[in-house]
Formats: C-alpha cells, structure tokens, sequence
C-alpha cells in the first residue's frame, strides 16, 4: 500500500478547499441564498472529495476498503471548514487592509 506524504496531503486539502471555494460562490448565485452556504460548501467539498479519492484509486488500481472512505469524509470536512470559514476570514483581511 502507497504511503501518501503530509505535505502532498495539505496540497490535495488546499485544492479541495479552493475548488470548493470557487463552486460555492457559483452556486450562491445561481440559488439566490434559498440554501444556507456552509451547507453547500459541505457538500461540494464532500462530493469532490469522495470522487477524486474514488478517481485516484481507480487510477491506480487500488481496492477501496471502509477506511479510505472514512479518511475522504474526513478529508471532505477539513477542506469545508477552510472553505468556510478560511474566504470569510480572507474578505475581511482584505476589506481590513483596503481602510488602511
């Protein structure tokens, strides 16, 4: 089984997060705030999570066992609370040093 280093890990993160990013705000567009948008980006990063760990493993030929799933929930999580949380605090920064 292929070992996947920390820091290949935090870029796949940061990609996941950023992706999510950009598709969250397209989707707040287009449903007009009718759906909360934590809850879409929850789900935007879960779904492109679980299907670039599943794109990954059929790449490789690898046999996805109920671990692999756990670990692109959990992944899936991670880079929503970035995603969340992390453009917020982004905005403000910038919105903080445009005053300055």
């Amino acid at each position: 089984m292929e070992i996947i280093d920390i820091s290949v890990l935090l870029s796949i993160v940061g990609i996941i997060t950023v992706i999510t990013n950009i598709i969250t705000q397209v989707l707040k567009k287009i449903t007009w705030d009718k759906v909360p948008t934590n809850l879409v980006a929850l789900f935007v990063a879960e779904v492109l999570t679980i299907s670039a760990g599943a794109a990954y493993a059929q790449i490789n030929g690898i046999s996805v066992t109920w671990y692999m799933v756990v670990a692109a929930v959990v992944v899936g999580f991670m880079a929503a609370y970035a995603a969340m949380f992390g453009f917020d605090k982004l905005q403000e920064v910038l919105k903080g040093w445009k005053h300055e």
